[in-house]
Formats: structure tokens, sequence, C-alpha cells
């Protein structure tokens, strides 16, 4: 009867999200262990399916559509901007400034927003950003002269930073709405649907753009973002938060400091939060000439020449979390996966940089098969390094080491981009050359992820790190909190 009894809250405890007020059974002997940042941090027997989490957890079905509606209507934005700024100006380093304005303002504003995230609502600060970008984009709609592009730059910042808000509140909510067996899949789930919108808003958003004009494209996105907000409010997301002691603005620079202190201090977590970003030292400059690209392919019609690189890109970033769900169950592979996974995607666009560049039907096809390869691969890196960052850091800290790694990452996506429009608006490079060259980048930040960060993943997995025993885990989690309270004081 005993023995029955604990198989039934066993079953009871995987279908219940994991909060940091509750204990979970783990493993197969039904150790019990506290649910803090290593709760999740578990080794489990099978993945929940995708169908199952969806038509099972209400709270996560609600997030994800939210997410469909909304990513749909930004990448009708995305194209539309690219389009306007395009014919508007004709200039390569005016595009990159679109690039540079969705990813500076999100780094500067990131390290505050993980303070947001971890004191207050996550839900409210969804639904209150999707609120303000829903109007935020109709300022777009003002914009059709040379002289007006500052002031795109300016709507389209606000825009980011609002987005720097939602991003990490949603990436932080995921464990707190899913169980340990879900948690691979429902981030599995997220990045293909980001993928897949992308896909499938870059190629209508091209089309409509030609169709249906720039105006009408805006309306649809600002309509998605209210969507989104609608059915984010039906969602109920726990939340382990501390209250803050003093007023925001007083105690942002030590939330921030904080945060980096608690990835330096645990290696295991820094080590992690890097991973995007040695994607990034190179991706940001690729994916800005595939933009480029798009002229090159259909120079009579930007803005399905566009459409339809950024679908091939969508297609792989959809394809690599379903295919690196599947292959890759083992954790201890993870890491080799992360840094093999830069380097193929470095690999696939030097092939880019080096095939023709025509609008002949098989020249394209060829173009667009080597993007979604290599896409597909950077993508296996972005989920799993997802998964092992919600794994390895506690809910109250989660935020900021997010919104820390969305600092980095958009930190070496600015830079790169930066020297890419540079090298191409001064002429010293041609566009091709510079695909080339970027793509060798990327394939020697992969290789030195593979010799610099995987040995030490490995020594780590051979000294059985980190504990799994209840005792352990305690341990580690009052450790850390002594740390951070002397830090504090």
């Amino acid at each position: 009867m005993l023995h029955l009894r604990a198989s039934l809250f066993r079953i009871a405890d995987q279908r219940r999200p994991v909060t940091d007020a509750s204990l979970i059974h783990c493993g197969s002997n039904g150790t019990l262990m506290p649910a803090s940042h290593t709760a999740h941090d578990v080794e489990v027997d099978e993945q929940v399916g995708y169908t199952a989490l969806i038509g099972e957890n209400r709270n996560f079905r609600r997030l994800w559509a939210g997410t469909v509606v909304s990513l749909l209507g930004d990448w009708f934005n995305t194209i539309a901007l690219y389009v306007l700024v395009t014919e508007l100006t004709g200039s390569p380093l005016a595009l990159g400034g679109v690039f540079l304005t969705k990813m500076l303002p999100w780094a500067v504003s990131a390290p505050l927003a993980g303070v947001l995230v971890d004191r207050y609502d996550r839900r409210g600060l969804m639904i209150g950003t999707d609120l303000v970008r829903a109007v935020l984009v109709l300022g777009f709609l003002l914009i059709d002269q040379p002289a007006e592009v500052p002031w795109l730059y300016v709507l389209l910042a606000a825009q980011v930073v609002a987005g720097a808000v939602f991003t990490p509140a949603k990436s932080a909510s995921l464990p707190n709405i899913t169980t340990p067996r879900e948690l691979l899949t429902a981030n599995a789930l997220m990045s293909a649907t980001w993928s897949t919108m992308l896909a499938v808003g870059a190629a209508l958003g091209g089309l409509a753009v030609e169709v249906i004009g720039m105006h009408a494209v805006f309306w649809i996105d600002s309509a998605t973002y209210l969507v989104s907000a609608a059915f984010i409010l039906g969602t109920a997301i726990p939340q382990d938060t501390e209250p803050a002691q003093k007023s925001l603005v007083r105690s942002a620079v030590q939330e921030i400091v904080d945060g980096w202190r608690h990835i330096q201090r645990h290696p295991r977590i820094g080590r992690i939060a890097f991973a995007k970003a040695t994607w990034s030292i190179a991706g940001g400059g690729l994916v800005y000439m595939l933009a480029l690209l798009g002229e090159r392919v259909a120079p009579a019609s930007l803005g399905a020449g566009i459409g339809v690189l950024f679908m091939a890109r969508g297609l792989g970033t959809g394809i690599g979390p379903l295919l690196t769900r599947r292959l890759f169950q083992d954790r201890r592979q993870w890491p080799a996966v992360l840094g093999g996974a830069i380097a193929v995607c470095g690999a696939c666009y030097v092939v880019v940089g080096v095939l023709p560049w025509t609008a002949v039907t098989l020249s394209v096809a060829l173009l667009c098969l080597f993007v979604v390869a290599g896409h597909a691969a950077s993508a296996g890196n972005w989920v799993l390094s997802t998964v092992m960052l919600q794994k390895r850091t506690a809910d109250r800290l989660r935020g900021r080491v997010f919104s820390t790694e969305w600092l980095l990452v958009m930190s070496a996506e600015s830079l790169s981009t930066v020297v890419a429009s540079v090298l191409l608006e001064a002429g010293w490079v041609d566009l091709a050359g510079a695909i080339q060259a970027f793509g060798l980048l990327q394939v020697a930040s992969g290789l030195a992820w593979l010799g610099i960060v995987v040995p030490r993943e490995r020594a780590e997995q051979l000294s059985d790190h980190p504990p799994v025993s209840k005792l352990a885990s305690e341990r580690e989690a009052h450790s850390e909190r002594v740390k951070e309270d002397r830090d504090a004081s």
C-alpha cells in the first residue's frame, strides 16, 4: 500500500509544474529533493510528446498560442521595415542600422529587464509590453520620406525595449509552468514555433508588402500583439520572487552586478550563457547579409527576395530543434553539440558565399538549401543552451541570467553587424567575400568552443556534478543564498 501511494505521488508530481516552493520526486527511487534550480536539472526517463504537452498543459498552451500570433505579425513587420529602409535610402549602412536598432537597445535594456522579470509578475509584464508594442508599431505608418528614417529607428528602438522585457519573462516562465518531462519539449516547440513563424511570416510578409502594401502590414502587426495579450491574460504562471528592499532605480545596478556575479561564481551557468553569443560573433553579420542577398536573387521584387531567404532561415530553425530533441536526448552530449552546431552553420554559409547568385530557380533553391541547413544547426545550439540554462539556474535568478545572456548575444550580434555593414558600405569587400569570411569566422568560433568548453564540461561530468541527492541539493542552495546575502550586505 505504501509503495502504491508513493507511486501515485510520483505520477502526480510529474504532471505538476515545478516551483521553488514545493518538493518533487525525482529518479527511479523516488528520492525527494527541493524544487530549487536543481529541480529541473535531473535525468528523466522519457520526454513528453508535443501533442500531449499542448493538450494537457493549459498554461503552456495559452502562452504558446499567443506567441504564434505575435510572431507572425513580427515577421510581417520585419520584412516590411527591411524593404522600406532599402527603398528610401538604398544604403547598406542604413539597412544595417535597422539590424543594429533591433539589437543595441535590447543589449542595453536586457540587464534591467532581468531585474523586472525577477522582481515583478511575469504575466503582467508580458501583457503590458504586448499592449505597448501594439501602439508603437502604428507609428511606422508615418514614415514615408528618407529624412524620416531616424524616427523609424526611434520607434523601432522603443518596440525592441518592450520586447527585451517580454522575451526573458517568457523564457523564465517556462520552467514554472512545465514539469521536468515537459521542459525540453516546451523549449523545442517554442523554438520551432519561432522558426515556423519566421518561415511563414517572411514568405507571407514579402508577398503582403508587394500585394497589400506596407501600411496594411503594420496594422496586422499591431492587431497580433492585442491577440497575444488576450491569450496570456488567461494564463496562470506561478513564480518564486523576492520582495524588493529598495526602489527599482536604486537597486537596479546592484541586481545587475548580482547577475554577473552569479554567472562568474557558477561556471556551469557562465559557460552556457556564452553559447549563443559564440554563434553571434559571426552570426549577426551573416543574418544581416542574408537580407542584402535578397536583392541579388530577386532584383525586381525586393520584398519577395528577402522573404524567400528568410523563409529558408525559418525552415532551418524550425527543423533544428525537432532533430536535436530526437537525436541528442543524452544530456552529456549537449555541450559538444553546441560547438559542433556553430561550426556547421559557418560551413554552410561559406558554401552560400561560393555558390552563384542568380534569379534562376535552381540557383535560388541551392542557396535556400544551405541556408536551411546552416540555421537548422544554429537552432540546435539555441534550444539546447536555453534548456541547460533553465535547468541550472534558480527561479529567483533566472530572469537576470537570461537577460545577461541576451546582453552577451545582442552585443556580439551588434558588433558583428557593424563590422559587416561598414566593410560593405566602404567597398572594402564585396558581399560574396564578406559572407565567406564571416562563415569561416563562425567555423573557428565553433571549433574554439569544442576545444575550450567541452573538456571542462566533461571533467565535471566525470566528477558526478551536479549532486542529485536531497542533502547535496540543499547544501548547494544554502551556500548560494549565503554568498548572495554576503554580497548584498
